[in-house]
């Protein structure tokens, strides 16, 4: 990769390469417990990446000389009640939720199973630069991560591996313990990165965008939130919950960059639960959706049209807040204000309405 950084601490979008991997693998709801295998030399820098990591994940061990004893010393480290385990390789950041879950759905089943692709191009077998053989492609995959084993399946493997014969995957040791490894489908986006260009880049990535509208009428005996920051104002708005305009329609903008809906149809004001509540809260469940889908949010532009109070002097607030809860550098949301220069309800003082826009990424990371 050009760098005498190891290429799962090179930075992405602000974020190493191993802490995403960590992350999509954690977004998994079936995923109970992960154990990182690293070189000691690294230790400073995974410390870092894992005390932002969720509870998921266990702490860490040194690994080997090959990709297999590495995986040994995790699988030593696993607890008694780990029955199936997936190995992932720790440079594949784009992995989603649901082929992680289809890849232990599959263990289960079978008791190995890895993801995997057909292979597109045809494929020549070469001796001293003279093609000898050519595949029926027809039965090549390509194999990707994770990998899944019932646990005594994989225990049993290592103890009979050769160290004479290398394994370049534990699939590969499975087979040659006797045991059948099943095929899940894998995805295009579960990228390997071993060279920059298989880094992404805006131009390369599947983006979507969504945009989001919202007004609320003034109410004498409310506080005005917006964006989660308390605005001063004699007058605040009306709603069922905290009646944040400017967060209800930064939600409308991401649901409809994933075509999710509504913030009505997810959080309805009929439904006493959010009677109050902070948008903050919806906002932080509705990004939660995303991630677990494996979208990521590339930014946030804004308007708030109001003919009163003056929000300029608030508007870096407002983005910090707004940046804080969707995990974004706060260069990635904009806000802006407006007024109707008198015109129509809002130029009347009626309410307020506020208008966001959502890009949305489908299947990776850009470069900031």
């Amino acid at each position: 990769m050009g760098s005498e950084t190891p290429k799962q601490y090179l930075p992405v979008n602000g974020r190493p390469l191993l802490a995403r991997t960590i992350e999509a693998i954690h977004r998994c709801d079936r995923v109970h417990g992960i154990v990182v295998a690293i070189h000691p030399d690294d230790q400073d820098r995974y410390d870092s990446i894992a005390a932002a990591i969720g509870p998921k994940l266990r702490g860490s061990v040194f690994g080997g000389h090959e990709r297999t004893d590495s995986v040994y010393e995790a699988l030593k480290a696993l607890q008694d009640e780990d029955d199936i385990i997936l190995v992932h390789d720790a440079v594949r950041p784009w992995v989603r939720p649901d082929l992680v879950a289809n890849v232990i759905d599959a263990t289960d089943r079978h008791g190995a199973a890895i993801a995997a692709l057909p292979v597109t191009d045809t494929v020549k077998q070469v001796a001293d630069g003279v093609i000898v053989a050519t595949p029926d492609r027809r039965q090549l995959w390509n194999a990707q991560t994770p990998q899944g084993f019932h646990r005594e399946l994989l225990i049993s493997a290592f103890a009979q591996r050769d160290p004479a014969q290398p394994a370049t995957d534990e699939s590969v040791l499975v087979e040659r313990a006797g045991h059948q490894v099943h095929i899940v489908e894998g995805d295009v986006a579960n990228v390997k990165v071993t060279t920059p260009r298989d880094l992404p880049s805006p131009e390369t990535l599947p983006t979507r965008i969504g945009q989001g509208y919202d007004v609320h009428a003034f109410d004498e005996g409310s506080p005005l939130i917006l964006g989660g920051v308390p605005i001063e104002s004699p007058r605040g708005l009306m709603g069922h919950s905290d009646a944040d305009v400017l967060t209800h329609a930064v939600i409308d903008a991401l649901l409809g960059a994933v075509n999710l809906g509504d913030v009505g149809q997810l959080f309805p004001d009929t439904d006493a639960a959010y009677a109050g509540i902070s948008s903050l809260v919806l906002l932080e469940q509705v990004r939660n959706r995303l991630q677990s889908m494996g979208a990521q949010i590339i930014n946030i532009d804004t308007v708030i049209i109001a003919q009163a109070p003056k929000l300029a002097p608030y508007a870096q607030q407002i983005a910090a807040s707004l940046a804080a809860t969707l995990q974004l550098d706060v260069s990635r949301v904009s806000i802006k204000a407006t007024t109707t220069e008198r015109l129509g309800f809002i130029g009347r003082e009626e309410g307020m309405a506020a208008q966001a826009v959502a890009l949305v990424s489908l299947g990776g990371a850009v470069d900031a």
